[in-house]
């Protein structure tokens, strides 16, 4: 399951008549989802996943009542999963293993330690890693949060292969779907069935997306000259 990339220019994110580019993923039916994204959080049935593009100046104290106006914008009904990053979301990279399938968009220019002493609320710089994993059996909801626990452990896997002094960016979101109907897998980590499909296939696309970023990677304002 991909995204749609669409760049509306009507939604107030650039200057006016400027494109700004987000992925959305339209689902034909409501999946389970467990996600930590600033717009439908939590774990519950989502009908759309939208990952948006924001310039480096974005200081929207409401960022859920943001997403919210832009999935009015595109039509979109129910409850649905919204993440804002820096990054210029039309270089997301996808990879996949054995049915599952993820999506990320990478950037990595303020990693961090997750038990680095600098400080609550000191996060600054480009740096956000958001995270879309579509896995295609039902998970019961503690395997949910087993994955979204292999999903951070891949991507300080990945960061540590790159060389990255940090196990991620204090902005990252992920999100998690599957069916809400058949057979329950029990298990996420990463030595189970499903987990391990997770777990390679976000290594891969963190491989791919985080190499990029180091090669080149700017983030959307910077290519834009939109500061």
């Amino acid at each position: 399951m991909l995204p749609e990339l669409i760049c509306p220019t009507d939604d107030g994110r650039g200057l006016p008549g400027q494109p700004v580019p987000l992925l959305l993923w339209r689902l034909p039916d409501p999946l389970c989802a467990i996600s930590s994204a600033p717009a439908g959080g939590g774990i519950g049935l989502r009908t759309w996943v939208m990952n948006a593009t924001v310039p480096m100046t974005y200081a929207n104290t409401d960022p859920e009542a943001h997403l919210g106006e832009l999935a009015a914008r595109r039509g979109l009904a129910g409850a649905g999963v919204g993440m804002l990053t820096g990054v210029d979301v039309a270089d997301r990279v996808v990879a996949s293993d054995g049915g599952v399938v993820v999506t990320a968009t990478v950037g990595i220019g303020t990693p961090t330690w997750a038990a680095d002493d600098c400080g609550v609320g000191v996060a600054g710089g480009i740096g956000t890693i958001n995270v879309v994993v579509v896995v295609p059996v039902r998970l019961t909801e503690a395997a949910l949060v087993n994955v979204v626990s292999t999903v951070a452990e891949a991507k300080a896997q990945a960061l540590w292969s790159l060389g990255v002094e940090g196990t991620g960016t204090a902005t990252d979101a992920v999100c998690v779907l599957c069916p809400p109907a058949g057979r329950s897998e029990c298990f996420g980590g990463p030595r189970s069935r499903w987990g391990s499909r997770v777990a390679r296939a976000v290594h891969a696309a963190l491989l791919d997306g985080g190499g990029r970023w180091l090669a080149s990677g700017v983030a959307w304002s910077c290519k834009t000259f939109l500061t």
